[in-house]
């Protein structure tokens, strides 16, 4: 293989640019030529498919979002679209692509895959939603804004003797939630994974209130329900002064953290040398802080699955 591709597809995360960076040297490193494809799956089949030196890679991996840019395609969940793609990448000579990105990104890197031509998965998404690794490019830097902003709300919650109504990113997994839940001290956490009960989120705070708490922080995935939602139901049946608090995209960009880097280039420099050995068809993870791969094929028929232990562990620290 002497010549390689590289994109980012779906929502951007921090990080991402490490990934790329690491891709580029990588390669270049090993006396491989690298396309970067702009736009993600969209940008390929349109051929915005430009050669990367050094340079172009130079000074971005402390920054957030993605120099490659992203969008969404849907043009390429066609076979149509597919075969327009792949059409591109032989115009340009491109023998393997990685592909950055979460799940949606991964359905498209296995569309590739199924025809025949050489990709590599690297997990690039704040929810932290992909089976096969134990963390994703991005849910660190996404997990400490949410963090900070907990931390300053909850200043605001003790000063008026508040409960706080946040609602984070997560529509189908609730890691951001269940991880700034826990080391922001909330007293509930509400996940896609479980189930929740209007009665049980007042019967902690009335607990809470009859032993001298004059503040709360619920903490709410977007997927499970609207925070304005929980917010009026509590206002029915109890006298707690709530203000709710949607964080949005701001979890979504920043300056990547130390550890996003870091598990950036591992994973980005790992994808290359995944198809410099011939191996196609594969997603780089890390497990145990130890660098995996599986087959793409197989990751995708995984569920993903919530830490449990530490979802049980936050209803035991928040009493």
């Amino acid at each position: 293989m002497k010549r390689i591709g590289v994109l980012t597809s779906g929502g951007d995360a921090p990080g991402m640019n490490a990934a790329i960076r690491a891709v580029v040297r990588k390669a270049i490193y090993h006396g491989l030529e690298v396309y970067g494809i702009k736009q993600g799956y969209n940008g390929l089949i349109n051929g915005k498919i430009e050669k990367m030196e050094l340079g172009s890679v130079g000074d971005i991996i402390q920054r957030g979002g993605t120099v490659l840019r992203s969008a969404r395609c849907e043009e390429f969940k066609t076979k149509e679209g597919q075969a327009k793609g792949i059409e591109q990448l032989k115009k340009h000579g491109i023998e393997g692509l990685v592909v950055i990105g979460g799940d949606g990104s991964y359905q498209g890197a296995k569309a590739l895959t199924e025809q025949g031509f050489p990709c590599v998965g690297v997990p690039g998404t704040i929810d932290n939603d992909i089976p096969g690794t134990d963390f994703t490019i991005g849910f660190d830097t996404a997990l400490n804004t949410v963090l900070d902003s907990i931390d300053k709300i909850r200043d605001t919650a003790s000063s008026h003797e508040r409960t706080f109504v946040i609602e984070v990113m997560g529509r189908h997994a609730g890691d951001i939630a269940l991880w700034s839940g826990l080391a922001g001290g909330a007293e509930t956490i509400l996940i896609p994974e479980e189930a929740y009960s209007m009665d049980e989120i007042t019967e902690r705070l009335k607990n809470g209130s009859e032993r001298g708490k004059k503040h709360s922080i619920i903490i709410v995935a977007e997927g499970v329900v609207k925070a304005h939602r929980i917010a009026e139901e509590l206002e029915k049946v109890t006298t707690y002064d709530t203000r709710v608090s949607v964080l949005g995209h701001v979890q979504r960009g920043g300056t990547p953290t130390a550890f996003d880097r870091v598990l950036a280039s591992r994973l980005g420099a790992r994808a290359v040398e995944l198809l410099m050995e011939g191996r196609g068809g594969r997603a780089v993870g890390i497990v145990k802080n130890e660098l995996v791969d599986d087959d793409i094929l197989e990751i995708l028929r995984r569920p993903h699955q919530i830490n449990m232990d530490i979802y049980k562990l936050s209803h035991v620290l928040s009493i």
